[in-house]
């Protein structure tokens, strides 16, 4: 009984295992396609940068979704309104996907136009001078 108990358990660990192997081999392969496919588009160092970056994306985007914390538990008191960075920060932990999308733009556009991206980033880092509403 205790042998066909541990059988089990092996063949289950066994299979967890290849299956671990395969998506690791997947996500190898995917990485590898990405940093090709942009290797045709921009220079080579880019092209690994672009592609290191849009995995760190998506392992920050699995993090935050694993490690949320309960909306419900939290209390929310608003002394002053929210700010663009505050904004981005709550849309990114509510909508993870939508969050790492806006990212993914915004990144696209940094590389299109430095300019407006400057101005992007000021927006971001500007104190809002409005008084709070009652």
């Amino acid at each position: 009984m205790v042998g066909g108990l541990a059988r089990k358990l092996a063949k289950k660990a066994v299979a967890a295992a290849v299956a671990a192997g395969a998506a690791l081999v997947a996500v190898v392969a995917f990485g590898a396609t990405i940093f090709y496919a942009l290797c045709l588009v921009v220079p080579a160092l880019a092209a690994a940068a672009l592609t290191m970056l849009l995995f760190a994306l998506v392992a920050l985007a699995v993090v935050m979704i694993f490690l949320r914390r309960d909306a419900a538990g939290e209390a929310v008191e608003d002394e002053e309104p929210m700010g663009l960075g505050e904004r981005a920060y709550v849309l990114f932990r509510q909508r993870p996907i939508l969050g790492t999308a806006a990212a993914l733009a915004g990144g696209f556009i940094f590389l299109r136009n430095p300019a407006l991206a400057t101005m992007v980033a000021a927006a971001f880092t500007e104190k809002s001078h409005r008084r709070p509403r009652r």
